[in-house]
């Protein structure tokens, strides 16, 4: 009896304990599947479990279709998690418009992750003070380093090619950027768009004989199909640059980019203080600051891209 009256106490002294243990449910948007958007899911996910946080995910992927994310976000209205995550512009966007209709979930922690430029995308107004129920981190380009990359390559560039999805807000937001410093370094911009990842061969195609380089921004259209620009490329013998670290491996001759990766356990961090009572509407947007020099020696060759020794010496990365 008395063995069976301490097992008794035993778990009425675990209930509280127990109940504070119940994994919070998060539920994901993701635009599309590609290594760097999935590196800021697994950083993410990584960070969490290693400070020991349950969690229960519902990861949904809109396979770059404009339609499915509206409909992945209205359905996450009905799965009212502890948390939205949303991984991409057009995902958060979508998020944040079905938000407006669903006014039980207004109060729902939202924090998005792998967004240009969160204030031309219309999901804040102030990046120091977001306001309501949303904050996030940005992987906002610092252009101005990045042409400089690319400068180092081809001192003497005169027309760099684009290839991105018009109907992206980050990417149209880094073109404007990078027309504007063209405007000052002398330099034409060739842009080449898309309207989903088919169109990229094609696009890429329509570059050939009118630039001396390609620069492809964190597009998630374009970057999800990524190969079909690289054949383009290597076969006209024309450099491709990007400007995500992930797509080097892939065949990129280079790119001055973030560790996505760290992106993500970045939002898992805001992502933990947002469940220990910090208010996301006046949480500062946070960007990373560190660049790396990822340098891609196999495909440099294939394209016909001489690298400077110096170049070689400084990069952080490098894939023979």
């Amino acid at each position: 009896m008395k063995t069976k009256i301490l097992v008794g106490l035993g778990l009425l002294l675990l209930l509280p304990s127990m109940a504070m243990a119940q994994p919070y449910q998060v539920s994901v948007s993701q635009f599309v599947e590609h290594p760097a958007l999935d590196a800021v899911l697994n950083g993410l996910r990584d960070y969490l479990a290693e400070r020991e946080i349950p969690v229960i995910y519902k990861v949904h992927n809109a396979q770059a279709n404009m339609a499915t994310a509206g409909q992945i976000a209205g359905q996450i209205m009905g799965e009212n998690p502890d948390m939205i995550v949303a991984i991409a512009t057009p995902t958060a966007q979508a998020v944040a418009q079905a938000l407006r209709k669903a006014p039980h979930m207004r109060r729902t922690p939202f924090l998005f992750t792998a967004i240009t430029d969160p204030v031309a995308a219309g999901l804040v107004r102030d990046l120091n003070r977001p306001g309501k129920n949303i904050t996030g981190v940005s992987d906002r380009l610092p252009l101005e380093q990045h042409l400089n990359m690319v400068r180092r390559f081809f001192p003497d560039l005169k027309r760099l090619g684009l290839l991105y999805n018009a109907g992206e807000a980050n990417s149209k937001a880094t073109v404007a950027g990078i027309r504007a410093i063209g405007e000052k370094r002398g330099f034409a911009v060739v842009e080449a768009t898309v309207s989903k990842s088919s169109d990229v061969y094609q696009a890429a195609q329509s570059l050939i004989g009118k630039v001396d380089a390609v620069f492809v921004p964190t597009d998630n259209t374009v970057v999800s199909a990524l190969e079909s620009a690289l054949k383009v490329c290597i076969q006209h013998r024309v450099a491709l640059f990007c400007a995500d670290v992930d797509s080097v491996k892939r065949g990129a001759v280079a790119a001055m980019g973030f560790d996505y990766y760290q992106h993500g356990r970045q939002t898992g961090a805001m992502a933990e203080r947002i469940f220990k009572g910090a208010d996301p509407g006046i949480m500062p947007v946070e960007s990373q600051k560190e660049l790396e020099l990822h340098l891609n020696l196999n495909f440099a060759r294939q394209m016909g891209v001489a690298v400077p020794p110096a170049i070689v010496e400084t990069a952080d990365k490098i894939y023979r």
